[in-house]
């Protein structure tokens, strides 16, 4: 079936996506490592429906669920963010009614919603920094954790405005703070890369932490890279602003009570979860934890700032 191979082509993809190169009908992607996995997944599901030759609505919105449960299941990326993004894909393509047209219209009409909400998502962080602009002050020392291509573009605009400093964690074990380093080097803005076991000893210098995240929870509170939980505790600890910056299609409909409630696949790679049984699992380290939103100062998102108690508010908008 087309939705198979469709989605099989994509998966492979953004398993891959810093090596290759992606050929995408909007000229806005021109590299996968530029983009983040769930916009990706996101334009798998446009390309679902372009090449579907389902005959009823039905069947195509068969075919939609199968690539998400493929995408879902079968990827090692982010597998928070790519869920939500394709569940609010899906909420918004679908509010319109399609009783009164035939199918190619219907498909149609899918396709160029479809492309609203894309475009809106590649327009999220040029708001986002926009937005969380006023907090960042020269002289100011900032403190990231991992790599994150949306605090990435927050820095580089604020730094046409005002000069700080950046300590980024190495965040093991993969090293991704390294590029996170190298690539705000890279634009001019002064970064040093720090040990993870040295957080506590730098929070004494640092104005305030800036976090990424995976997606942020009906709570308020985010998913994010190991060892935020560990950051968030220290600089609640020493007074210390937290801040994150999200798109709001990050925003996802669970409500974690602790790090013990994450599901499996949010806390490993869909490859470990299928080599290792669920008992094997207990002895491999997870790849995200929680941070509960009492230790979260404000949101930087594209629909606003927002404080962690608003994230519930602004959920039921967009899935209602």
């Amino acid at each position: 079936m087309i939705i198979v191979q469709c989605s099989k082509v994509h998966i492979r993809h953004l398993k891959i996506r810093e090596k290759l190169y992606y050929e995408f009908p909007s000229k806005s992607f021109l590299f996968l490592n530029r983009t983040s996995v769930a916009i990706t997944a996101i334009q798998t599901l446009l390309d679902v429906i372009n090449r579907s030759s389902a005959g009823t609505m039905s069947e195509l919105s068969h075919e939609l669920k199968s690539a998400v449960q493929l995408l879902t299941t079968q990827t090692d990326s982010s597998m928070p963010s790519v869920k939500s993004g394709c569940e609010l894909f899906l909420r918004f393509i679908t509010l319109a009614k399609f009783d009164t047209y035939a199918i190619d219209e219907c498909r149609q009409k899918l396709i160029e919603r479809g492309e609203v909400f894309l475009e809106r998502t590649l327009s999220s962080r040029q708001r986002i920094a926009e937005y969380s602009q006023e907090f960042i002050v020269d002289g100011s020392i900032i403190l990231t954790h991992s790599y994150s291509r949306v605090v990435l573009a927050l820095l580089a605009y604020a730094s046409k405005f005002t000069r700080f400093r950046v300590f980024v964690t190495e965040s093991e074990p993969d090293k991704s703070g390294l590029q996170m380093r190298d690539e705000l080097e890279a634009i001019g803005i002064p970064s040093i890369c720090i040990l993870d076991a040295s957080v506590a000893y730098v929070m004494e210098k640092v104005t305030f932490v800036l976090m990424g995240a995976e997606a942020v929870v009906e709570s308020g509170g985010i998913i994010n890279k190991i060892g935020t939980f560990n950051i968030a505790i220290a600089a609640h600890e020493m007074n210390k602003p937290f801040y994150v910056a999200s798109e709001s299609f990050k925003f996802v409909r669970y409500y974690p009570l602790n790090n013990r409630d994450l599901p499996d696949h949010f806390k490993y790679k869909a490859s470990t979860i299928a080599r290792l049984s669920e008992k094997n699992l207990e002895m491999e380290h997870p790849i995200v934890d929680y941070t509960p939103p009492a230790y979260i100062t404000l949101l930087f998102t594209d629909i606003g700032t927002l404080t962690p108690s608003a994230v519930s508010d602004e959920l039921i908008k967009l899935y209602i």
